[in-house]
């Protein structure tokens, strides 16, 4: 199935020659006709990339200003027909002052002009002496060719519906970056025109305020920086392109290519708005006014090519992050029990065992709140309540795993008890109904409501978050408890919580169980013989998908399938 709603960006180092508009066009040129083949909507280069950042004083000669200009008109030409925007770094003369600006090109046109605001002029850096900034700009239109065209850094850029904003290199690294302003009124897509020289460390730094902007502002960030060709004695340029969205790198080149690169990415932009909807405090910070530019509609990507996708979204890919994630759950939901067990006073925590992953991953939880607070694991009453369908497998490795975290342990048939409810209420036990399933559920919550009560402890919730978001919960059963310790955490992220315990434990047999039991088919075990829960309710991995992408980006469900359908292939 098709995914709607991509737009594919590119940010691009082409090779160039300094002060040699006529060539560095013709480059341009080549990588914009083969990005917008490809379904290109923006095709982003580098600052002044039309003339080479590092022109010095011949920024002051009218041969060169003039040779831009004939490069600008050749790019314009070069979009006819064509609605994937190009937008290219130039010197622009408007009476006697030199801005540093990028041109905004499509379909034929020559649509604006965005100023740099921020010149730096210390330690490298000296563009004062030739540049000036859009701020002393009046903000007239400038002529080019007998057509007006908008100047300024106050320009929105609406391409149907998709906003685009722009900002030239030294104006993100400011203390309020003009794309704060630009995604304020809009803006979803930043494009970044830089010419950063590089220093040991800087591309790190680059990168970061890269990812941080797009992660503020919950747009894309799209950074297009000078290429090798550019470096001079004394300073050395990299050509570093990225493309960042909602704090996340999505794509980035290798830097120091002399031949220039490409980054491509697929992006939803619709997904951006649907952020800030929720990110309600981005509309609460006031926005000065801007203007406004008509583009025509960008064209969707054909495919998904350079869209990136996760089939485990709540599970880091990369093991190195997934294991700090694993130790910063266990930290977070330790710590809020903690407050929860000194705030009520309580002295024991109380929790049903069944030898499953979830109430295996609270058991965890629990011990870990204990060596935080200085407790002795005796402090947890564990309860393993055998019912009709329990086996001996996860039985046994409920008791065992109690046994090896130090915590008092009990086990309660609740076989008699639920067969004398069942004549109480004139059931037939021979009926493997709802009745018979869920009575079991409510009599272990009395139980354990009862041992709290008993104890003075609380009992600690095992539920966790797939289960509650499909209502896969009795009702006054496992749907009680005095504080859910697994209510934030997913079904696919419990079985890597309980795997990276097993990896931190010194002891070989606790291991050795916590893998069995992540090996044990999910199944509630309410009726004799095998019941697996994935066979009654559905995959696991896909109720997380859809939960995760209709949750935090409020997709539509015909979007979430085409989603899932190249997620699972």
């Amino acid at each position: 199935m098709r995914i709607e709603g991509l737009y594919r960006l590119v940010s691009a180092v082409p090779p160039m020659r300094v002060g040699n508009p006529s060539y560095n066009v013709d480059r341009m040129v080549e990588i914009y006709d083969s990005a917008a083949e490809r379904g290109a909507a923006v095709v982003l280069f580098p600052e002044l990339s039309v003339t080479g950042y590092t022109c010095g004083d011949l920024f002051e000669q009218e041969t060169l200003l003039a040779a831009a200009l004939a490069g600008l008109e050749r790019l314009r030409a070069a979009t006819a027909g064509r609605p994937a925007v190009l937008i290219a770094g130039l010197p622009l003369l408007k009476g006697t002052r030199l801005f540093n600006v990028a041109a905004v090109l499509q379909n034929g046109r020559l649509l604006a002009f965005v100023g740099k605001t921020y010149l730096p002029n210390y330690r490298e850096f000296y563009e004062k002496r030739q540049f000036r900034s859009i701020r002393e700009h009046d903000g007239s239109p400038v002529e080019v060719n007998g057509e007006p065209v908008p100047l300024g850094n106050d320009l929105l850029l609406d391409a149907g519906g998709v906003k685009l904003g722009i900002e030239l290199c030294e104006d993100l690294w400011v203390v309020t970056p003009p794309s704060n302003n630009l995604a304020l009124q809009g803006a979803q897509v930043i494009c970044n025109l830089s010419a950063g020289p590089e220093l040991v460390a800087k591309a790190e730094y680059r990168r970061e305020l890269v990812v941080g902007q797009s992660g503020r502002l919950s747009a894309v960030y799209m950074l297009a920086g000078a290429g090798v060709h550019e470096s001079t004695s004394d300073l050395v340029f990299s050509g570093h392109a990225m493309i960042a969205v909602n704090g996340r790198l999505l794509a980035e080149n290798q830097r120091f290519e002399r031949e220039g690169a490409t980054v491509t990415a697929d992006v939803k932009i619709a997904w951006l708005d649907g952020q800030r909807r929720a990110w309600t405090s981005h509309n609460d910070v006031p926005a000065a006014p801007v203007r406004t530019v008509e583009l025509a509609p960008l064209p969707a990507a054909p495919d998904a090519a350079f869209f990136a996708l996760a089939k485990h979204p709540f599970v880091p890919s990369d093991a190195t992050a997934r294991t700090a994630r694993c130790q910063e759950i266990f930290t977070l939901q330790a710590t809020g029990l903690a407050k929860r067990l000194q705030h009520s006073r309580a002295q024991r925590l109380v929790i049903g065992l069944s030898g499953g992953l979830d109430s295996t991953l609270a058991l965890l939880v629990a011990a870990w709140c204990c060596d935080m607070l200085e407790l002795p694991r005796t402090t947890i009453l564990g309860v393993t309540m055998p019912g009709m369908g329990t086996t001996s497998r996860t039985k046994n490795n409920a008791v065992a795993v109690a046994g090896e975290l130090g915590a008092e342990l009990r086990i309660i048939d609740i076989q008699d008890a639920v067969t004398g409810h069942f004549h109480d209420i004139g059931h037939d036990p021979a009926k493997l109904d709802v009745v018979y399933e869920n009575s079991q559920a409510r009599e272990r919550t009395q139980i354990l409501m009862d041992l709290a009560n008993a104890t003075g402890g609380l009992v600690v919730g095992t539920g966790d978050l797939s289960e509650i978001a499909l209502g896969w919960s009795t009702f006054n059963g496992d749907h009680m408890s005095m504080y859910c310790v697994n209510c934030g955490v997913p079904k696919t992220l419990v079985r890597y919580l309980v795997e990276y315990y097993a990896s931190i434990t010194p002891s070989p047999e606790l291991a050795r169980l916590l893998l069995d039991i992540h090996a044990t088919p999910v199944s509630p075990e309410l009726l004799p013989g095998a019941q697996h829960t994935e066979e009654l309710l559905g995959n696991y991995e896909l109720h997380d998908f859809f939960l995760y992408y209709f949750l935090k980006y409020g997709e539509s469900p015909r979007g979430l399938l085409a989603l899932a359908a190249r997620a699972f292939q």
